[in-house]
């Protein structure tokens, strides 16, 4: 039976750690959290991130405008979020209405700034290997397996995703650490035949336990990224088939309480670290 690798728990003991170094070396990080338009999910998230901030020490400030909102009035704002020395990260909450352009956004943050990863100079720097922000999720699966000592280097590594946001960076993520990475995604013929191979299996497809114990070998270690709302409740279930796989693997993400928590924390990391490099500059 599969030891669970707690994200809830580690989450807590990196949130402490980050507290702690905020006052140790007085530090004065500040997050800006821009919101267009009034989606409900997006809202619930910015409250669990400013809940998250006032915990570790990290100032907070929303920025929350009209749905109709320009994209010249948007880049204007980001612009002025990025010359303001006291805002140390600066974070867009996606999805933007229909009319802004996300990629011309992201573009305009300032790298230093760009606590989710998302500018391109930063995902750049991360494909050569290079120190960036990454984005906060594939970050978040890299530390699970870094502290439950799993290895990395010379395993194969199959992740089922390619999502700019998870997918992408964590390949890289994963190449930069020596495994060898096997890139699988919706198109994908006999997904099975790949997954079989995993010593290290991520799935980021968004298909409720799509993953079942005949698509694993034995030992395999399993993080499960997926979210999935079970029709007609408030179940939520992952990608994986959590009963059946963890008969097989050595390690598993429960959903929830696995890469959720993770998530938030990695983006606090990345705040208190942009507050450091501002310090040191």
């Amino acid at each position: 039976m599969a030891e669970i690798i707690d994200g809830k728990m580690l989450s807590k003991k990196i949130r402490e750690q980050l507290k702690n170094e905020v006052e140790k070396e007085n530090l004065h990080p500040k997050l800006a959290v821009v919101l267009v338009g009034n989606d409900e999910a997006s809202k619930i998230y910015i409250k669990n991130k400013s809940k998250a901030c006032n915990d570790i020490g990290i100032a907070f400030e929303e920025y929350l405008l009209p749905e109709d909102t320009s994209m010249d009035e948007l880049l204007d704002l980001i612009k002025k979020l990025n010359k303001n020395e006291e805002i140390t990260g600066i974070l867009l909450q996606s999805p933007l209405p229909k009319h802004l352009d996300i990629k011309i956004a992201f573009e305009t943050i300032d790298p230093k700034k760009d606590v989710d990863g998302f500018n391109p100079i930063n995902i750049g720097r991360l494909e050569i290997n290079d120190k960036a922000f990454v984005s906060c999720t594939p970050m978040g699966v890299i530390k699970m397996l870094e502290e439950y000592n799993v290895e990395i280097e010379g395993k194969t590594a199959v992740v089922i995703g390619r999502s700019n946001i998870v997918g992408k960076p964590l390949i890289q993520l994963l190449l930069n650490k020596n495994a060898t990475v096997i890139v699988t995604h919706s198109k994908t013929k006999d997904l099975e035949k790949y997954t079989k191979q995993a010593d290290i299996l991520v799935s980021a497809i968004g298909k409720p336990k799509y993953i079942t114990g005949k698509m694993v070998k034995e030992g395999v270690v399993v993080i499960d990224v997926g979210i999935n709302r079970v029709e007609g409740s408030k179940v939520i279930v992952g990608d994986v088939d959590y009963k059946d796989v963890s008969k097989k693997a050595s390690y598993i993400t429960p959903v929830p309480g696995g890469v959720g928590p993770m998530t938030i924390t990695m983006l606090m990391a990345n705040i208190v670290e942009a507050a450091k490099q501002s310090k040191n500059n």
